[in-house]
């Protein structure tokens, strides 16, 4: 994914619905918006958002049945990660105990999050993941 494929914040919501459910029609992925969301775009303007994320190599297409199917054509992990890095660099100029700092200072990690966060600071690796 290159800088210019970053996804917006709506084609996230798009991708989190892909990513959860697997492949979609635009009516599932809209439906599925609505839920989350409490507000919903209309259905045209969904299914606009599927074919500019088709054309950006976001998402795939299966024409194969008279409705459209859609999937996720990245992955989850690599895209958060890149939306790390971006943020790290751009905001943090590449400072990632400044970021860690700033994120923690806003929501408290887990019981769970902090023994992943003690692991890989005791392995040393400080974003060699």
């Amino acid at each position: 994914m290159t800088t210019e494929a970053i996804p917006t914040e709506v084609e996230l919501a798009i991708l989190g619905v892909l990513w959860k459910r697997g492949p979609c029609t635009v009516r599932d992925v809209h439906e599925a918006l609505g839920r989350e969301d409490g507000k919903s775009a209309g259905y045209t303007t969904t299914l606009k958002q599927l074919q500019v994320m088709a054309a950006k190599g976001l998402v795939s297409r299966d024409e194969r049945s008279r409705s459209h199917v859609y999937a996720a054509s990245i992955g989850e992990a690599r895209t958060k990660r890149q939306l790390v890095k971006d943020l790290l660099e751009r905001v943090f100029g590449g400072a990632s105990g400044e970021l860690a700092v700033q994120a923690l200072s806003l929501k408290p990690a887990s019981k769970e999050e902090l023994e992943d966060l003690r692991q890989l600071l005791d392995e040393g690796k400080g974003g060699k993941r």
